[in-house]
Formats: structure tokens, C-alpha cells, sequence
């Protein structure tokens, strides 16, 4: 399963070159990481509220053609492994051109742990939220 999130390329994202400079495809994945957890009916203020954080353990992009002011984007999210402290996700960004066809821009994967919200020791999401975990499980 994989969430799929809507962009329009903001004049504020782009550089003097009038493409998408490389730091906001980071926040991107941000969003589609968001979106993709609301897909099980869980939101990251859920997670916190239940004492967990996520924090970046790494993060790759990699970049094939740039994103342009005003590009309608897509940002397709999946998780390519969950364990009981720690998270992958990876995402494509793509152009939604005129015509509905898509053109793929770049991609990137993110992974994270899952850590307590007063001790940052990890923690197991799969004893603190094990319906979550039991779902995104399910799907890969």
C-alpha cells in the first residue's frame, strides 16, 4: 500500500534557476510520510500523544530531472520495512504533466526510529501501537 500526496511546486521552493532546489525534497517525503500513516487511521500527534517520536536515522535523494515553478507533483510513499523500533519508508516524486501521464523526477527512502518521548531510548511500536504495526506489517 502506498499514500499518494499533491503538491504544486511554490515559487519560495525554487532557486534562481527557477527549479526546485534539492533541500525541499526532504520535506516532501515529510508529507508523505504524514499522509501515509493517516492511511491506517493513525496521525504522527496520535503517535506522540501515545509517547513515541520518530526521529531521522538516515536519508537518501537522488535527483533525475528537476522539479519546475508551479509543476503539479506527486509524492508516492510506501514503507519497505518495519520492525519493532524502527521504520524504512521510500518515496518517488513524479511531475503530473497536461496530459495525466507522469514523468519521475527523482526518489528517496528515509528511515527512522521509534523512540520514547521523555527518555529517547527506543521503544517498540509494536507493544506501545500494535494495530499499526499489525497493518503496515500486513501490507508489505
Amino acid at each position: 500500500m502506498h499514500s499518494r500526496s499533491y503538491l504544486t511546486v511554490r515559487y519560495a521552493e525554487t532557486d534562481r534557476m527557477g527549479i526546485v532546489h534539492h533541500s525541499n525534497y526532504p520535506v516532501w517525503y515529510e508529507v508523505g510520510r504524514t499522509d501515509y500513516i493517516k492511511l491506517y487511521g493513525v496521525s504522527y500527534s496520535d503517535m506522540e500523544k501515545a509517547g513515541i517520536l520518530m526521529p531521522l536515522i538516515n536519508l537518501s535523494c537522488h535527483f533525475d530531472k528537476p522539479a519546475l515553478y508551479e509543476d503539479k507533483i506527486i509524492v508516492r510513499t510506501w514503507v519497505m520495512e518495519i520492525r519493532a523500533a524502527s521504520i524504512e519508508f521510500t518515496y518517488t516524486v513524479c511531475k503530473i504533466n497536461d496530459d495525466g501521464t507522469q514523468t519521475e523526477l527523482g526518489y528517496g527512502t528515509t528511515s527512522h526510529g521509534f523512540v520514547d518521548d521523555k527518555t529517547f531510548r527506543p521503544c517498540s511500536i509494536r507493544k506501545r501501537m500494535p494495530e499499526l504495526y499489525e497493518k503496515i506489517k500486513a501490507t508489505l
